[in-house]
């Protein structure tokens, strides 16, 4: 049956179209008023940046057991002033003193760099933890808190250390340390900075350990007494050193960065995982924070090496080799370091697939 233009059939079209219109509406209406919650309440798009970038919201931003790194770091601080005191204050008055001070140098700025790193971190994630996402205010609050440990530092050690020239220069450039450190603390993503914190605390407390077994490193190494021999064994305890420390290094940051992303995935399952770059750094890192506490010791103790240098012929060459070795540790842990996270996060990846792996549908039998 033809449909005529005036006929009850061709009208039939026109009826329907219009029912289809309150349900087109209403979903307009739907999406105005998602789009207006959005632009009221200013969330728009927190999703979706939670789920794209692994380190970048507010569940990823917090470093897993900050208040124990800060509580750690702080220890390790106290300790080493408490040991370089006790170094200093047993020794003869003048020459002997200087030397010393400047032997324990390094090991009271590398403790200050990572404290005010940890105790930082630790007040970047309170603020985090209370909604406050804001860069400029997370870097001021980081430097600040790395401030306020330096201050605290400086002033303990000018209460118990004895009044000369060297306290001031040891007092100065561990304040400067924790300060510079605490600007570390304040980057944006927190799991790295933790990562690196622990590594390098780890680090530290290692080489300190490690101490104990240079003597029979050297026997081993055939440290017979002549100084030939016993400079070669130096400079193989000296590597030694370095390839455990940056083995300690880069598993302690594997390790931390997997516990910071089972606890990302924990708070949010579209978290994606952080990728091989940031394994890199955080393995890396250790050896970055040695390297830059041998910049703030030539620079803010150049007076105190110095002076210990122009004591005699033998303290200088001692202050040199001490210096060269330090940067050779440095290096050493940042390649090894980074190599060592690198592979053990290598060893986490399943098999890669190939795009043209699908599988065959078999062929339809007649």
């Amino acid at each position: 049956m033809t449909k005529q233009p005036g006929s009850s059939a061709a009208a039939e079209p026109d009826r329907s179209t219009p029912a289809a219109d309150p349900t087109a509406r209403q979903e307009d209406t739907s999406v105005d008023t998602a789009a207006a919650t959005a632009d009221s309440t200013g969330e728009t798009g927190v999703g979706a940046d939670r789920s794209t970038d692994a380190y970048g919201g507010v569940a990823s931003v917090l470093a897993p057991g900050a208040p124990v790194l800060a509580i750690l770091a702080l220890g390790w601080l106290a300790a080493m002033l408490w040991s370089t005191r006790e170094v200093i204050s047993s020794a003869a008055a003048g020459l002997t003193a200087i030397s010393l001070s400047a032997f324990a140098l390094p090991g009271v700025i590398s403790a200050a760099l990572v404290a005010g790193t940890a105790f930082a971190l630790f007040g970047v994630d309170l603020l985090a933890r209370r909604g406050s996402e804001r860069v400029t205010l997370r870097f001021v609050a980081a430097i600040g808190t790395g401030l306020l440990v330096g201050l605290a530092a400086a002033f303990a050690i000018n209460l118990t250390y004895a009044d000369n020239a060297t306290t001031n220069v040891i007092a100065g450039t561990t304040a400067a340390a924790a300060t510079i450190g605490g600007a570390i603390a304040g980057a944006r993503s927190g799991p790295v900075v933790g990562a690196v914190v622990a590594a390098a605390l780890g680090t530290l407390v290692f080489v300190v350990a490690f101490s104990r077994a240079r003597d029979p490193l050297f026997d081993l190494f055939g440290g017979d007494g002549s100084q030939e021999s016993l400079l070669s064994a130096a400079k193989w305890v000296s590597r030694t050193e370095s390839l455990l420390a940056g083995l300690v290094a880069g598993l302690l940051a594997f390790g931390y960065l997997a516990l910071a992303r089972r606890r990302a995935a924990r708070h949010d399952a579209a978290t994606p995982a952080p990728r091989w770059p940031t394994y890199l750094l955080a393995g890396a890192g250790p050896g970055l924070l040695l390297l830059l506490a041998e910049v703030i010791i030539r620079v803010g103790g150049r007076s105190l090496l110095d002076l210990a240098g122009a004591l005699s012929e033998a303290d200088a060459v001692a202050q040199t080799s001490l210096g060269t070795s330090r940067i050779d540790n440095g290096i050493w842990v940042l390649f090894v370091g980074a190599l060592t996270a690198m592979i053990a996060f290598g060893r986490t990846l399943g098999p890669a697939h190939a795009d043209d792996d699908e599988p065959v549908e078999a062929a339809p039998t007649r």
